[in-house]
């Protein structure tokens, strides 16, 4: 049965202009930079260029204005802003009706089929699969082992494996290719790509791989057969580091397997990457702010805008409203809507990002207070316990915000460039009551790993004891579950020889 009443509900939504802004928190500078290279480009009413100034205010601008991402100066006349934001901010009300139709496209596209485009070509090397090809050409193979050869690089993956079982390879090579073709002749093609460089190519395991560049080696030493012994013999034993099983079973010194340990270590494991790292772009770390201290002793924060371009609303697209609005023809004026929504969108990105700056710098004010000490030190140990909601509560902020923020922004400081998620660590509790880093116990962990006799190693046990020797006390699942966070392997397979 239908029943008619009234009820109070409580919402919250997001409007568009927020939504904007908390896009534009997360984005790093460099992707900001395109960014605004994009909404340029969409919105004809954005432009770079500082905004234009009344006359009667060209004398109260200073020297080092950098246009609409400078925060307020001290002392400005709020006055002169509530002029030019009227001035600017001018609303339709008195040239059209709320109600009136939107049939004017919304969307333009500035470009067309004549348009001359031009592409900037970038120098590359041949490729991973390019150089194996060309290597493939200089064997005297007939057509048919040629394209099985081909079909076989194919199916190494990016390390230079081939880890694909060799009749399945045979049987879609008759489905894919229509070839015909044994297990045999795959061996003795695979055996060919094994000659390749680099040393590794084509092997279907570590083992393989491993003896594949020890055979190569020349000149053939006493202890690069050795090597070749311990990897075909005793590939299991030498990977947990039995050593001492494998000494005997070989029955050499100390001194002489640690000469062949050194033989090993230096082959690659993954021979695939060493022929693509030419192949990799590897991007530079642009920090989105700077701290350091003056000469006085204290800190100063700036946010790196250098790529960010000053934005203005175009006049060319006001003035077109306005003298749309007043037309009384019906097509001009049909296209007030559109001209109206670009300028209120250029208006709004351009008001986004200056409260981006602001809470991007009123953000990492609150961090560089609460570690002021790691900022002036760069000793790791200085590091205060810091959660989201610590930094939240100070700013003012809600903490999805401020993780907004966090997400991947970097600060370059004198002692280096840091993610900002490295200055948050939970808290932990010494004995004498005071409350430290996590980030503080790990330094601690990874200096005594660091210090440690390599012949034989502290175990979690032990690192667990020295912690609390010092007054953290601290469970050894807790030391491994650290270790394991900074990568660092138990103490069976840090031992050295």
């Amino acid at each position: 049965m239908l029943k008619q009443g009234l009820y109070q509900k409580q919402l919250q939504k997001l409007s568009p202009q927020q939504i904007q802004l908390m896009k534009l928190l997360q984005l790093p500078t460099v992707a900001l930079e395109q960014r605004i290279k994009e909404e340029i480009e969409t919105n004809p009413a954005l432009e770079e260029g500082r905004e234009e100034e009344d006359d009667d205010r060209k004398d109260d601008i200073s020297e080092d204005d950098d246009g609409v991402f400078d925060n307020k100066e001290e002392g400005a006349d709020d006055g002169d802003d509530e002029r030019r934001k009227e001035k600017d901010d001018f609303t339709l009300d008195e040239y059209m009706d709320e109600d009136e139709g939107y049939s004017y496209r919304e969307h333009v596209n500035n470009s067309s089929p004549d348009d001359e485009r031009r592409e900037s070509p970038l120098s590359q090397g041949p490729g991973f699969q390019e150089l194996l090809l060309s290597q493939l050409g200089l064997h005297d193979l007939d057509d048919q082992q040629y394209h099985i050869a081909s079909y076989l690089l194919g199916n190494l993956d990016e390390d230079g494996y081939l880890r694909r079982d060799l009749d399945a390879i045979v049987d879609d090579i008759a489905f894919t290719q229509n070839i015909t073709t044994t297990t045999d002749e795959l061996q003795t093609l695979l055996k060919v790509i094994q000659q390749f460089d680099p040393p590794g190519i084509g092997a279907r395991d570590l083992q393989e791989c491993l003896l594949l560049q020890l055979r190569r080696k020349r000149p053939r030493t006493e202890f690069t057969i050795l090597a070749i012994r311990v990897i075909e013999e005793h590939m299991e034993e030498f990977s947990k580091k039995h050593y001492e099983k494998i000494s005997r079973r070989l029955g050499i010194t100390e001194e002489s397997l640690k000469m062949v340990i050194k033989e090993i270590v230096k082959l690659n494991p993954r021979p695939g990457n060493s022929a693509a790292d030419s192949q990799r772009m590897v991007q530079d770390i642009v920090p989105d702010f700077y701290v350091f201290a003056n000469e006085a002793g204290k800190l100063e924060l700036q946010v790196n805008s250098r790529n960010v371009p000053d934005l203005r609303v175009s006049n060319m697209y006001q003035g077109m409203l306005q003298q749309y609005a007043k037309s009384k023809e019906k097509s001009t004026k049909e296209a007030v809507p559109f001209i109206k929504q670009k300028i209120d969108s250029a208006k709004w990105f351009i008001d986004a990002l200056r409260q981006r700056q602001n809470t991007l710098l009123l953000t990492m004010d609150a961090i560089m207070n609460h570690q002021k000490e790691f900022f002036l030190q760069g000793d790791e140990t200085k590091l205060k316990p810091m959660i989201l909601k610590d930094i939240a509560d100070k700013v003012g902020l809600d903490i999805s915000t401020v993780s907004r923020v966090a997400n991947s922004k970097y600060v370059q400081t004198p002692y280096g460039t840091f993610l900002l998620k490295f200055f948050f660590s939970e808290s932990l509790s010494t004995d004498s009551g005071e409350e430290v880093s996590t980030r503080e116990v790990k330094k601690i962990l990874s200096d005594c790993i660091e210090a440690e006799d390599k012949h034989d190693p502290l175990t979690d046990d032990a690192l667990a004891k020295i912690l609390k020797d010092r007054g953290y006390n601290i469970a050894r699942r807790t030391v491994a579950k650290y270790r394991e966070q900074m990568d660092i392997p138990v103490a069976r397979m840090r031992k050295q020889l």
